[in-house]
């Protein structure tokens, strides 16, 4: 009678527990983390507390290889692959910058001059996602509950609090003008009061007035080369050695999103806004974009293997713990999916491999593109042949060739056969070549055509070879290639629903978002072409 009664306890405990974890996350925290790098996670786990990037690691489940699967890996780009499923072929976004073609300008990915900032008098917040042109995760959850669920995304960049947010959401990011977190009119005509509140208390000044210096005894840091090695540019003003005294820096708001106290002062909004706004309160699932930035700035200054990166990692473990600490507090643990990934990763600082024997340098694109146009003229005449050279992307001015009566083919497979010749060019292809590659499979060929636009990308595309980069006067590297130094991100999975494991197999950065439609049981973006991680699902 005893043991009836126990498996009958244990069924019915069973159904119970079962019934909880298929139910949906009253919130899910997606976080972006700017320029990671997956092997990041392995070099400094040891050095990593148990409650923040470990957590995530052993508790859910990890995709050891995940990877963006177009050309170019960049930060606009990356956070909309993120949220739309698709790639920049599909939803638009290109670059953070390009060359307008209609306009003869160059545009912001989110820049929108009809609207102004709220929160402050600078022009940081005249923003919109007008050149979006595919639907997000976020925005599908909101029409599915007709604008009941709450969607926030935050961020130092105002690209990556709007992208993610979508059109429906709000967003909030960094001033970098005078330390407040600030909107666009395209959101809100207001301020919420609790967003002034924060602002009063002048956390940025706080961080501006102290030192970074490594958590622990610099001595100890193995993982990392000796502090400014080889190719080391800094951040403006911070071109020295640790420690950094940000008070012997003149008062420049914009030195706060440069250091790690940056993470910790998005992690402070973070807080914040978890303590304000009622998510999880009721039956619709709600959604809070965050992504943390400083790591971007960092990174180009310093390089994935400098002790400042590294120090950079060790804090932001701690903001990973506090939010899921605070989550845990204020929603409840098991009450919401967590995902964590990057935007993209980054490449090693060539002068750095060259003192290693590797064979790599430096393409100087302005003495390319200038002798590309005296060799333009000398074939062609007198006349501006060229738009503009950006993204690795050669803008014809098609005015002048049309006048001319010139062919385009002709004339860009001239552009493409000049570049050819070059050290630093591993390939090049004109726009009509890209335009019929496959974009099925992983090769250099469906990556660009993925990341193709027509009506908006250029009519040349180059790509470099393998750890080549543009030579710059402030960064030490960078990305925006489709090798797997950039492409290789994190892909974390924690909370709701979320069971432990690992999976090692190919996974491109747009089964996100189909993902999350399976979980949440809502439509897929518009312009999804991704499909669900399947292991986080239960097979039948």
């Amino acid at each position: 009678m005893k043991r009836t009664i126990l498996f009958i306890f244990l069924g019915v405990f069973t159904h119970i527990l079962s019934q909880a974890q298929s139910e949906k996350p009253k919130l899910v925290v997606g976080i972006i983390v700017d320029q990671m790098r997956q092997e990041y996670l392995y070099r400094f786990e040891n050095r990593f507390g148990e409650d923040g990037f470990k957590k995530l690691m052993n508790e859910g489940f990890m995709f050891k290889n995940a990877h963006y699967n177009y050309i170019p890996t960049k930060t606009g780009p990356g956070h909309t692959s993120v949220y739309t499923g698709t790639t920049p072929s599909t939803h638009g976004i290109i670059a953070n910058d390009w060359w307008d073609k209609k306009q003869g300008k160059y545009i912001n990915c989110v820049g929108d001059d009809r609207f102004n900032t709220i929160g402050s008098d600078s022009k940081h917040g005249e923003v919109s996602i007008k050149n979006l042109l595919s639907t997000t995760i976020t925005d599908e959850l909101m029409l599915f509950t007709q604008s009941r669920s709450l969607v926030y995304g935050i961020s130092l960049k105002d690209r990556c609090a709007t992208l993610p947010a979508g059109h429906g959401g709000q967003a909030f990011w960094y001033d970098k003008d005078n330390g407040k977190f600030i909107t666009s009119s395209y959101y809100l005509s207001e301020l919420p009061n609790w967003i002034k509140e924060f602002n009063n208390r002048k956390l940025a000044d706080k961080y501006l007035s102290m030192t970074w210096n490594t958590l622990y005894d610099i001595d100890t840091y193995k993982e990392s080369s000796p502090d400014k090695s080889a190719g080391e540019k800094g951040i403006r003003s911070l071109n020295g050695e640790f420690p950094y005294d940000m008070t012997k820096l003149d008062l420049n708001y914009e030195n706060v999103i440069e250091i790690p106290y940056g993470n910790d002062l998005l992690t402070d909004f973070a807080i914040e806004t978890l303590d304000k706004v009622d998510f999880g309160k009721d039956q619709y699932t709600d959604f809070l974009a965050i992504s943390y930035s400083a790591t971007d700035y960092i990174g180009h200054g310093f390089g994935p293997y400098s002790v400042e990166v590294e120090d950079t990692y060790l804090r932001l473990d701690r903001n990973i713990a506090t939010l899921i600490k605070k989550l845990d507090e204020k929603v409840g643990k098991g009450n919401y999916t967590l995902f964590l990934t990057a935007d993209h990763a980054v490449a090693a600082i060539p002068t750095y491999l060259e003192e290693r024997k590797f064979g790599v340098g430096y393409f100087n694109k302005d003495e390319s593109v200038k002798a590309l146009s005296a060799a333009l003229v000398e074939k062609y005449g007198n006349r501006p042949w060229i738009d503009n050279v950006s993204n690795e992307q050669v803008f014809l001015n098609h005015d002048s060739i049309l006048a001319s009566n010139i062919d385009i083919e002709e004339i860009s497979q001239f552009i493409v056969n000049y570049f050819l010749k070059l050290d630093a060019i591993a390939n090049a292809f004109t726009a009509r070549e890209v335009r019929e590659f496959a974009i099925v499979g992983n090769d250099l060929k469906s990556q660009l055509a993925r990341g193709f636009n027509p009506a908006r990308s250029g009519d040349i595309i180059l790509v470099l070879q393998p750890g080549w980069l543009r030579t710059s006067s402030t960064s030490a590297t960078n990305h925006s290639t489709g090798y797997n130094y950039d492409t290789h991100v994190p892909l974390l999975w924690y909370g709701n629903s979320i069971k432990k494991g690992s999976s090692v197999k190919y996974h491109p950065i747009t089964d996100i978002a189909p993902t999350l439609s399976m979980m949440l049981e809502i439509g897929l973006p518009s312009g999804a072409t991704g499909q669900p991680l399947y292991e986080l699902f239960d097979q039948q």
